[in-house]
């Protein structure tokens, strides 16, 4: 077994899970890295996208979604972010016509009249939506 280290994911609202593990694997701006313990000490922004655990002592992955923010690497890793939600969690129909809402909104909306923060907002709903279907998509390739 792996040295383990305690790993928080931290929403506005709640404590999104906390936990001893093994390795944590996320999407930064640049992209995927992973942290096993005793890692250098890191603070890194996060991209829309996964991010997989590994428990400590287990051979599967956790997988759920996050809407960016910033890892913290120290001792133990605390990941704070907009929203996080676990893979089973996702409405794929819901994530399905949220993306079609927002690609259709951006369509109709794109142009030099557009208030900047609202096709940003749209673009952003876009990349969440992907992320959440990428994520359902990846669960049900694992259970196979």
């Amino acid at each position: 077994m792996a040295k383990s280290f305690k790993l928080q994911v931290i929403t506005p609202s709640k404590l999104f899970y906390e936990g001893d593990v093994e390795l944590v694997i996320v999407r930064t701006l640049t992209g995927e890295e992973g942290y096993m313990a005793d890692h250098s000490w890191a603070c890194k922004l996060l991209d829309v996208g996964d991010i997989w655990i590994q428990e400590a002592g287990g051979k599967a992955f956790k997988g759920a979604t996050v809407a960016g923010g910033f890892v913290d690497v120290m001792n133990d890793i605390i990941i704070y972010t907009d929203a996080a939600e676990w893979a089973d969690d996702i409405d794929r129909e819901r994530a399905l016509e949220e993306q079609a809402a927002a690609e259709n909104w951006l369509n109709e909306h794109l142009g030099p009249d557009e208030n900047p923060e609202h096709i940003e907002r749209a673009q952003i709903s876009v990349s969440k939506q992907k992320a959440r279907l990428h994520m359902t998509d990846s669960t049900s390739r694992r259970r196979k």
